[in-house]
C-alpha cells in the first residue's frame, strides 16, 4: 500500500469498476452471488429525482450519502436491493433557467414560438441532467443506472397520462374558473406552498364609499385600494349595531360609478379597520368565499402581467397595478374620499421563485378533488401502513391533510406534460390519452377541428407517481410486482406536502398499497453558524468543492460571479476569505460522507462545518496507516488459515473479536433506528479507540516475542477484525474500505470480487467474551494510570520508569501475572513490584486503580527545584493571558461584537482558567513530593 491515502487516485477507478461490472444493479449481484432471486427480501429505495435546474448541492449530497448507505447495507444483507436513480423536469424552475438564457441573448420566449423553445429546454435539459449524474457517480452512489428515469421520458410521460385521464373519468378531475395564486411574472398560477408570506410595511387607506341614496357614506379600510375597480359589495357584521340598519342598501362604487350592495356576514372582523369591508370577489380569496356564498358576480380586472384590463373605467386601462394604485389614491383624493391613510404592517405574498407579489387571479385551470384521496392517506398513517421518522412529523402531514383544498393541476407553462384535453370551436372539452382516441371515442370523425389544451401539468402532478410509475406503471411490470411498495423514501421536511403526502395519495389510489412504508425525514443542510446556506449570503458549498478541494480566488469568484450589487459581492468576498484564508483543502468523498452522517441526528437540521470533514479526512488516515501496519505484519506470514497449526489467541485478541460482535449488533439497531449519527459514533470510536489505538498496540507483545502459536493467532485476529471492520465501514465509506478490502481479504480467507457484495458483519453471541473484556478494561486503565503520572510529573514518554503496587488484591495479583508483558511493553515500565503488607512506599507519584495504588517512585527521576520553577514560569504567563481575555469580554464595546466572537472569548476564559487550574495542580503536588 501507498505510504500515504490518497482518495482521488482511488474514488474514479474504483466507481468505473462498481459500474462497469453492473454491481449497482440487482439481477448482476443475484447472480455473481449464486443466489435465488425469489428467495431473496425485496428492498428498493426510490431517489427524489433532482430537478434538472443546475448541480447537485449540500442538501441533495447530505440525502444522497444516507441513501446510499441503507442501500449499500441491504444489499450487503442479501436482500434483492434497488436503488433507483433519476430526475425532474421541474417545470417552472427550469423554463425560467433557460428564458433567462434566452434573455441574456436579448431572445423572449414568445419569439421562437413553443416548439423551437422546447427545443432549447430540452438542450438544456441533457447538459444539466448529464451533470447532475455525472456527479452522482462521482460520490460512489450506488444506483441502478441501467433504471434511471426522467419525469418526462416516454415510459412516465405516458403515466402522467393515465393518471389524468382515469382521475377524470372517475369524476375526481374537473375543470373551473377559479380563483388561484398567480406569478404575474412566469404568468402561471403556482400552488399555496409556492407562495412565501412575510410582513412588509404598508399602507391602510380609509376611503368613503357614499350610499347610493345619498344619506351618507361607509367608510372602508383596504390594503390595495387598486382591487377597488373590482368591488360587488361591501360587507359588514349581520349584529353590528353600527351598520345592521344598511344590510340591503347599495354604495356607489367611487371611480366606476355603478351601484354595490351592502351585504352582511360573519366573515367581517368588527374591530378591524372601520368594521366595513369591500369584497373583491375576483381578486382575494376570502371575497371569493364570501360571494359564493351571496351569489356576487365575479369581475376581474387584471390582465395575466397584472395590468389593469378592460373591465375598468378607461382611466386606468393599461396601468401596472401599483401605478393604477397611485392613481387611484390621488383620484379619490382629489374628489374628498380618502377619510386618513395609516401605517400598517401586512402579509405580503411572493413567488418563492420570481419575488413578485402574487395576485388572487380568476382563471380557467383543471382541478382534482383531493377530499377522498386525503381520508385515504390519512387512514395509511393511522394504521401504521406508512410510518414517519422521526414521529412527530407524521403532525406536518395530518395537518395540511386535514385542511387539504381542491389542487389545481394546471400550469400556463410550455415545459412539461401537455395536457390530454381538446376543444372544438364551441367550447367543449374532450380529455383522452390521444387525439385519436378522443375522436374515436367521441365518434368525432376527422372533419371537426380540435385543439389541444396549451397548459400543462404542474410538476407534482407527475412526481406524485414516482415511487410506481418509475418501476414501470400503468403496465403490469415484473419490477412493479418485485419493488412496490418500497421500502423508506428520504426527503427533507419541506415536501411533506408537496410530495410526501401526493405520493401517499396516489400509490393508495392507483395501486392500492403506500407507496413506502417508512419516511425518513431529514433535516435541511446549514452553515457553522446555523444560517441557511444560500447564494445572497455567500455561504454555499459545493460538495465536490470540499471532496476535491478548492483555491482560494477560485472559491471567491464561485461565490461573487453573477451578483447583481457590488456591496453584496464585496460583503461575501469578505466573509469567504475569512473563513476559509487557504481556500478549502480536499477531504475526498468518504469523508465527506462519514461527515454527514455523523451529523445526521433524526429532526434535527446540520451545522456543517468544513473542519468537521477535514477532521473525518483524518479517520480516514488512521484507517489507511491501521491497515499498513496490518499488511506489514501479516502479508507473507501465516495468519492461521491453516485449521490444523495450533493458535492461541491472547486476551486482547479475545477482547476485540468480543468488542467487533457488540459493535456489529449496535449497527444494526442504529441502521434499523435511521440513527445514522450513533452509527458513525459506534463505529468511529471502535476504529479509533478500541482497534488502532488499543488493539494495535496490545498485538505488538505477541507479534514480537510470542510463541507460533500466538503470533499465529494474532495474525489471524488482526485481519479478520479488520476485513469485518471494513464491511461495517463500507457502507458509509465505500472507496477507502474497497481498496484495503483488496489487499487484506485474501488474508482474511475471504473470497469476492468486491466488499459490497460481501455480507454484513452479523454478531456472534458465542464470540462475545466477557472476561476478556474486563481484562482488557483493567489493562487499560493500569497503563493510563501510568501515563497519567507521566504527564503531571511531566517525564518523558520513552523513559522506563519503576512502578511498585500498593493493596493489590488477589484479581490484580493474578492478571499482572498474565498481563505484565503487554503492561511492561505499553506502559514502558520495569517489571512491577507488589508492595507487601504494611511495606513503606518511598516518595513516589502515584494513580488509583480500583483498590490498588500505582506508585512511582520519584528519585533520580526529576530535579525538583528545577520542575517547580518550569511551572511558575508557565502559571505567571497563563495567569496574564486570562487577565487579558477576561478584560477584553469585561470591556463595555465588547458587547457589541458578533456573537460568535464574544463566545470564542468566553470558551478561551473558560480553557485558560481550567489550564491554570491543572497547572497549579501539578504544581501542588510536586511540592509535596
Amino acid at each position: 500500500m501507498d505510504k500515504t491515502f490518497d482518495p482521488k487516485s482511488i474514488e474514479a477507478r474504483w466507481c468505473a469498476i462498481w459500474e462497469q461490472n453492473g454491481w449497482y444493479t440487482p439481477e448482476t449481484v443475484a447472480a455473481v452471488r449464486g443466489a435465488d432471486r425469489s428467495q431473496m427480501p425485496p428492498y428498493c429505495i426510490a431517489i427524489p429525482p433532482p430537478n434538472v435546474t443546475g448541480t447537485l448541492h449540500m442538501g441533495h449530497a447530505f440525502q444522497h450519502a444516507v441513501m446510499d448507505a441503507l442501500t449499500r447495507y441491504h444489499r450487503m444483507r442479501g436482500y434483492d436491493t434497488l436503488w433507483l436513480p433519476g430526475t425532474d423536469h421541474a417545470g417552472i424552475a427550469t423554463q425560467m433557467v433557460v428564458e433567462r438564457q434566452l434573455a441574456a441573448q436579448g431572445i423572449k420566449r414568445i419569439d421562437l414560438g413553443r416548439e423551437k423553445f422546447l427545443e432549447k429546454v430540452w438542450e438544456w435539459k441533457e447538459y444539466s441532467g448529464s451533470t447532475i449524474t455525472n456527479q452522482m457517480r462521482r460520490m460512489g452512489n450506488s444506483v441502478d443506472w441501467t433504471r434511471e428515469r426522467f419525469t418526462m421520458d416516454e415510459g412516465l410521460s405516458r403515466a402522467v397520462t393515465e393518471e389524468f385521464v382515469r382521475l377524470y373519468e372517475e369524476g375526481l378531475v374537473y375543470r373551473g374558473k377559479r380563483l388561484v395564486n398567480w406569478d404575474p411574472v412566469l404568468l402561471t398560477a403556482i400552488s399555496d406552498l409556492e407562495v412565501e408570506s412575510k410582513e412588509e410595511s404598508g399602507k391602510l387607506w380609509h376611503l368613503r364609499y357614499p350610499l347610493t341614496d345619498g344619506s351618507g357614506h361607509l367608510v372602508v379600510a383596504t390594503t390595495r385600494p387598486e382591487t377597488m375597480l373590482g368591488d360587488t359589495a361591501v360587507a359588514v357584521h349581520p349584529k353590528d349595531e353600527r351598520y345592521r340598519h344598511l344590510i340591503g342598501k347599495t354604495v356607489t362604487l367611487p371611480l366606476c360609478d355603478r351601484p354595490i350592495p351592502v351585504i352582511g356576514d360573519d366573515y367581517v372582523d368588527r374591530e378591524f379597520g372601520t368594521g366595513v369591508v369591500k369584497i373583491t370577489p375576483a381578486h382575494d380569496f376570502n371575497d371569493y368565499a364570501v360571494a359564493s356564498r351571496h351569489q356576487l358576480p365575479l369581475i376581474n380586472v387584471f390582465t395575466p402581467t397584472a395590468h389593469i384590463n378592460d373591465e375598468a373605467p378607461p382611466a386606468y386601462r393599461g396601468l401596472d397595478r401599483f401605478d393604477a394604485r397611485k392613481r387611484i389614491v390621488e383620484d379619490l383624493g382629489k374628489l374628498g374620499l380618502v377619510e386618513k391613510v395609516q401605517d400598517h404592517k401586512l402579509m405580503v405574498p411572493r413567488g418563492d421563485r420570481t419575488g413578485v407579489v402574487i395576485e388572487p387571479y380568476l382563471t380557467d385551470q383543471w382541478f382534482v378533488n383531493m377530499k377522498g384521496l386525503a381520508e385515504r392517506a390519512l387512514a395509511a398513517v393511522r394504521d401504521g401502513r406508512m410510518r414517519f421518522v422521526p414521529e412527530n412529523w407524521v403532525n406536518t402531514y395530518r395537518q395540511w391533510l386535514d385542511n387539504i383544498q381542491d389542487w389545481c393541476i394546471s400550469r400556463n407553462l410550455w415545459w412539461g406534460h401537455r395536457i390530454p384535453a381538446w376543444y372544438d370551436d364551441a367550447g367543449k372539452v374532450y380529455v383522452g390519452r390521444s387525439e385519436a382516441e378522443v375522436r374515436e371515442k367521441h365518434a368525432l370523425g376527422t372533419d371537426l377541428a380540435l385543439r389541444q389544451d396549451e397548459d400543462t401539468f404542474d410538476t407534482w402532478f407527475s412526481s406524485a407517481l414516482w415511487p410506481f410509475s418509475t418501476l414501470g406503471w400503468p403496465e403490469p411490470s415484473e419490477d412493479l410486482k418485485r419493488w412496490y411498495p418500497t421500502n423508506v423514501l428520504v426527503t427533507g421536511f419541506d415536501i411533506i406536502f408537496f410530495w410526501v403526502a401526493r405520493m401517499a395519495m396516489m400509490g393508495l389510489h392507483f395501486m392500492g398499497e403506500v407507496p413506502f412504508r417508512e419516511v425518513y425525514i431529514t433535516g435541511l443542510v446549514r452553515d457553522a453558524e446555523g444560517n441557511k446556506m444560500s447564494k445572497s449570503k455567500g455561504n454555499i458549498l459545493d460538495p465536490l468543492d470540499l471532496v476535491d478541494g478548492i483555491g482560494l480566488e477560485d472559491l471567491v469568484a464561485k461565490r461573487t460571479t453573477g451578483l447583481m450589487q457590488p456591496q453584496m459581492a464585496a460583503r461575501i468576498e469578505q466573509a469567504t476569505r475569512r473563513q476559509f484564508p487557504n481556500g478549502i483543502e480536499p477531504v475526498g468523498v468518504d469523508a465527506l460522507r462519514f461527515t454527514f452522517l455523523a451529523l445526521a441526528s433524526t429532526g434535527r437540521d446540520i451545522r456543517f462545518d468544513a473542519a468537521r470533514a477535514a477532521g473525518y479526512r483524518n479517520f480516514c488516515n488512521k484507517i489507511w496507516n491501521a491497515a499498513r501496519f496490518v499488511l506489514m505484519n501479516t502479508e507473507g506470514q501465516d495468519c492461521g488459515l491453516d485449521a490444523a497449526l495450533p493458535c492461541e489467541p491472547s486476551a486482547a485478541d479475545r477482547w476485540i473479536v468480543s468488542r467487533l460482535q457488540k459493535v456489529a449488533a449496535e449497527a444494526a439497531e442504529h441502521f434499523k433506528t435511521y440513527r445514522f449519527d450513533l452509527l458513525a459514533q459506534t463505529l468511529y470510536q471502535f476504529v479509533w479507540n478500541e482497534f488502532c489505538d488499543w488493539y494495535l498496540e496490545l498485538s505488538k507483545p505477541a507479534l514480537q516475542h510470542g510463541s507460533a502459536a500466538a503470533q499465529r493467532g494474532t495474525r489471524r485476529t488482526l485481519v479478520r477484525v479488520l476485513e469485518a471492520t471494513l464491511r461495517l465501514l463500507h457502507p458509509l465509506m465505500p472507496f477507502i474500505t474497497e481498496e484495503i478490502w483488496q489487499r487484506v481479504a485474501p488474508l482474511a480467507g475471504t473470497a469476492g470480487p468486491s466488499i459490497m457484495l460481501q455480507p454484513y458483519p452479523q454478531p456472534e453471541s458465542d464470540r462475545i467474551d466477557e472476561a476478556a473484556e474486563a481484562d482488557i478494561d483493567w489493562l487499560k486503565r493500569f497503563i493510563l494510570g501510568v501515563r497519567q503520572i507521566r504527564g503531571e510529573m511531566d517525564i518523558a514518554p520513552g523513559r522506563t520508569l519503576p512502578l511498585l503496587l500498593q493493596n493489590a488484591g488477589a484479581q490484580d495479583r493474578e492478571r499482572l501475572a498474565r498481563l505484565g508483558p503487554s503492561i511492561e511493553f505499553l506502559a514502558r515500565v520495569e517489571t512491577p513490584r507488589v508492595l507487601a503488607d504494611g511495606e513503606a512506599a518511598p516518595q513516589s507519584a502515584s494513580a488509583l486503580l480500583g483498590a490498588m495504588t500505582l506508585l512511582v517512585p520519584m528519585a533520580g527521576l526529576i530535579d525538583k527545584d528545577a520542575e517547580l520553577a518550569r511551572l511558575a514560569k508557565q502559571i505567571a504567563k497563563l495567569e496574564a493571558d486570562l487577565a487579558k481575555t477576561e478584560t477584553r469580554i469585561a470591556n463595555p464595546n465588547f458587547g457589541k461584537a458578533p456573537e460568535h466572537v464574544q463566545q470564542q472569548a468566553r470558551d478561551l476564559a473558560t480553557k485558560q482558567q481550567q489550564d491554570l487550574a491543572a497547572l497549579r495542580a501539578q504544581r501542588a503536588r510536586i511540592e509535596s513530593l
